[in-house]
């Protein structure tokens, strides 16, 4: 006979199996480099999006990522630590409406009140997730536009997803968070699928953000961690760039 313990684990499992399951469809889609870096360096102001452009061999063929983000879903899940990296905060004029909604995991914070008033302006719906009571956001919380989705202690992003379907109908939503933040949602089996362009280029170092960080697998249990793709398309672009897609196995078999 099982034990009572046993039987709740089972329960809640099954209840965080569900949630899983009833969740957007999910591609995450990055620019990043050969060796898997997304940004050129460590600090902030080293960064791919304003670097990429400087550098011979690189620069011609950079439209290319911008044009296929063009094409991805109309909901985009970004993090505060990225936005504000690439001008989210600073005073802009004349915002043009865009018909995307952004869906911003914000603790911090990193976005200031112009970064949250930039979203509110550009975004269809601007949602603001945080586990931050102080954040900026919470003075705009009545703006028609805005959603703010607070966690008292830590973001449970299997809630979130499931909240994100089930309240707000979304179905299919782009992830372009950093890599600490893309680790967390892959490890909680909530990446349905992959978009990368390849730049050609090697970046190097250790300490420079790449596709998946987060913390290393150290246990042998651990290893149930690790998703396999399944390749779909592979598209050479124009100057040297390819896209790869893949389909992500979420449930590892260790054997």
């Amino acid at each position: 006979m099982r034990n009572t313990l046993d039987v709740e684990e089972s329960i809640l499992y099954n209840l965080l199996l569900e949630r899983t399951m009833e969740r957007p469809i999910t591609t995450l889609f990055m620019l990043m480099s050969v060796d898997g870096k997304i940004s050129t360096g460590f600090i902030d102001e080293r960064d791919a999006d304003k670097d990429f452009p400087k550098i011979d061999g690189i620069k011609n063929g950079l439209k290319q990522y911008y044009e296929i983000e063009q094409t991805t879903d109309l909901f985009s899940m970004n993090s505060g630590k990225v936005m504000a990296k690439v001008g989210a905060n600073i005073e802009k004029e004349n915002i043009k409406k865009s018909p995307v909604s952004f869906i911003i995991i914000d603790n911090k914070p990193h976005l200031t009140d112009i970064g949250v008033n930039y979203f509110i302006n550009l975004a269809q719906t601007f949602y603001l997730v945080t586990s931050n009571k102080n954040h900026p956001a919470f003075q705009y919380k009545d703006v028609e536009n805005m959603e703010l989705l607070f966690y008292e202690n830590e973001i449970n992003f299997i809630d979130l997803f499931f909240q994100l379907k089930n309240k707000y109908n979304i179905e299919k939503m782009t992830i372009q968070t950093g890599g600490t933040l893309n680790s967390i949602i892959l490890r909680e089996k909530l990446i349905d699928r992959i978009s990368i362009i390849i730049a050609p280029a090697l970046i190097g170092g250790k300490e420079t953000p790449t596709l998946i960080d987060g913390e290393s697998i150290k246990s042998f249990d651990e290893l149930k961690n690790i998703k396999a793709l399944k390749l779909t398309e592979i598209k050479k672009l124009e100057e040297s760039y390819i896209n790869l897609k893949y389909d992500v196995i979420n449930e590892t078999k260790i054997i």
